[in-house]
């Protein structure tokens, strides 16, 4: 009879078991969403930027392409990289954008974008992830 009492104490033991397993694979789905969300992000920003950047390094000073040099002009620099991100899918999740021109023959994109976070969010009340990429270009010199 000692055998069968102590198998009655026992029992709900495997449910409590499968629900805590349910419980932290649950958490731990939730969070590589999240990671995943977050890398989709970046590689989207990433490719946004690159392409801008691009972009922007085709706009070259017309006398300075005349004379065979390769001077950006800042202000078609600025409109090629507006185009091409008003252009690109990530569009939408572009928070902040800059464009600068270094030293006239180089174009540098940065863009930033924040990633909401699901799980963390509810559990911790947590800030969204911020994503921040930089692209740079030049054009090229061909002789």
């Amino acid at each position: 009879m000692g055998h069968e009492q102590a198998r009655a104490s026992e029992r709900g033991t495997v449910t409590l078991w499968v629900l805590g397993l349910c419980v932290c694979v649950l958490v731990l789905g939730g969070l590589a969403l999240d990671v995943w969300r977050g890398i989709h992000v970046r590689r989207e920003l990433a490719a946004a930027a690159d392409a801008a950047a691009l972009a922007g390094a085709s706009g070259l000073e017309e006398a300075s392409l005349r004379a065979g040099g390769a001077t950006l002009d800042e202000r078609r620099v600025r409109e090629l990289v507006a185009v091409s991100l008003a252009s690109t899918s990530a569009a939408p999740r572009i928070e902040a954008a800059t464009v600068e021109v270094i030293d006239g023959v180089r174009v540098v994109v940065t863009l930033r974008a924040r990633v909401p976070l699901m799980l963390p969010a509810v559990l911790l009340d947590a800030e969204p992830l911020v994503v921040e990429v930089r692209a740079v270009a030049a054009p090229e010199r061909r002789a």
